[in-house]
């Protein structure tokens, strides 16, 4: 039996946990996804795999290698343009010469896979199983024999139709992968299976407990790990167990004076200062210093995380190489990106997003999320106005809000002048302002193209407020 993990995802929808990594490489239990998948396949005595990659290949196959370090065989097809999840597996179809197994490298799973295979051996099976919420999924409806009747992908609430769902997780022969074209895009859910069942061929769903997470989003990943670290599901979890539900990997020094409760895992090499408080389903990533009386709670912290004194962390997932130094707050669905700097006394409002290598001046607030520029400043007016890059920084939404504040503060009925150079972006960000200031009720003059003498002799002449 071989298996092929499907390795190529972008990971679009965890960003910004996914800029700069191929989502199979985000780490859950301090080791990449595809690590849980591979030690899932072993168990089931499946040892030769191939894997498909699309998104930053390299990044998989330098962690990976040949797998001899995981003691399995490892190979690689890498796509050149994205295939579709059936068009990618058909990329490996010379190493596919008997029955296999497909599985998604970024789910996070423990399901009997053996069941669905002995169960293939007599019918043929996809993996099913049951959700909650089945909108994100393909939703599929059985007969009693386990023959699939209808299948739908991602239906809205209107179509649901079952709360059975598909999980990525397929065992098939190689002739199902006759049925389109090399090099041709193909999925296996909006594509395949609903041709194999327009022409009647035979299609079986094995419903099987235990725990199937997509891990689609950044609260998934979130309660994935809270899943993983309450024993929901059956992966192995690292470091050795020192007390209840704490596991402390090695190297790692927690402060007597310090308080954790589980569950929780502390990574290798970290340090916890005395007075600090590592609260439930908190994760640290290797290299990480908590300073003294920090409190972190319902958090995951990647790799070589500063967190300094008296900061706190609610809910939150930050990546590596992070400082939250002394003071910050960081709060429900808060996601800070790899190489940050929050300063002293910064607060991130909850489900605020900072992309990668962004700088959080002292005392600010942020409350909406960072994509680009480099920092985010405490105060929007500096000695010579705001300043800033057109459309990375200054924003046409963030100069409505501007010309917004500006009108409030002259009040209703106020009357303001308004100027610029001909250039596009000087253009737009004007009209902006106005569309603000005219939000507060305030009265706008559009002076159109000039220097900036001739606006101070307008307000001066036309007897503006400003």
């Amino acid at each position: 039996m071989k298996a092929i993990i499907m390795a190529g995802g972008e990971g679009s929808r965890l960003r910004p946990l996914t800029c700069g990594r191929p989502k199979p490489m985000v780490p859950v239990l301090n080791r990449p996804i595809m690590t849980h998948i591979i030690e899932l396949l072993i168990i089931h005595g499946i040892t030769d795999i191939g894997v498909t990659l699309q998104y930053m290949p390299e990044a998989i196959r330098d962690c990976f290698g040949n797998g001899s370090e995981y003691g399995v065989n490892l190979r690689y097809f890498v796509e050149d343009t994205p295939l579709g999840t059936a068009g990618s597996v058909k990329n490996a179809s010379g190493f596919l010469d008997e029955t296999f197994l497909v599985i998604s490298g970024d789910a996070l799973t423990d399901l009997e896979l053996s069941k669905a295979l002995e169960f293939h051996k007599k019918q043929g099976a996809l993996v099913l199983t049951r959700v909650d919420c089945p909108l994100e999924y393909g939703v599929v409806i059985t007969s009693p024999d386990g023959r699939i009747t209808q299948f739908l992908e991602k239906p809205g609430w209107g179509e649901v139709f079952s709360d059975t769902v598909n999980t990525g997780i397929y065992v098939l022969e190689p002739e199902a992968l006759d049925y389109f074209a090399p090099e041709q895009k193909f999925d296996f859910s909006k594509d395949l299976f609903p041709l194999l069942l327009r022409e009647k061929k035979p299609l079986f769903g094995l419903v099987l407990p235990g725990y199937w997470c997509d891990i689609g989003n950044l609260q998934q990943y979130l309660e994935a790990h809270q899943d993983a670290l309450s024993g929901k599901v059956k992966i192995k979890i690292p470091g050795k167990e020192v007390g209840p539900q704490v596991w402390v990997e090695e190297g790692a020094f927690i402060n007597p004076a310090a308080t954790v409760e589980g569950p929780a895992l502390i990574g290798a090499n970290c340090q916890v200062g005395a007075g600090a408080k590592i609260e439930p389903f908190t994760l640290l990533g290797s290299g990480c210093l908590v300073r003294e009386g920090a409190s972190i709670k319902r958090s995951v912290l990647w790799n070589n995380v500063y967190v300094g004194s008296q900061a706190a962390l609610r809910g939150a997932v930050v990546g590596s190489r992070v400082q939250v130094q002394a003071g910050a707050g960081i709060y429900e669905g808060a996601v800070v990106g790899d190489d940050s700097i929050i300063q002293e006394k910064c607060l991130l409002k909850p489900d605020v997003k900072l992309w990668p290598h962004k700088l959080v001046e002292t005392g600010a607030t942020v409350r909406h999320s960072v994509i680009w520029g480099a920092s985010y400043h405490k105060n929007i007016f500096g000695f010579e106005g705001v300043a800033g890059l057109a459309n990375i920084e200054i924003t046409p939404e963030f100069a409505v809000r501007v010309g917004a504040a500006f009108g409030s503060v002259i009040g209703a009925g106020g009357r303001v002048a308004v100027g610029g150079d001909s250039y596009t972006a000087s253009v737009m960000i004007k009209n902006a302002l106005i569309s603000g200031a005219q939000s507060a009720g305030a009265q706008v003059l559009d002076l159109g193209a000039g220097i900036t003498p001739v606006s101070r002799f307008a307000v001066r002449t036309l007897n503006k407020d400003t």
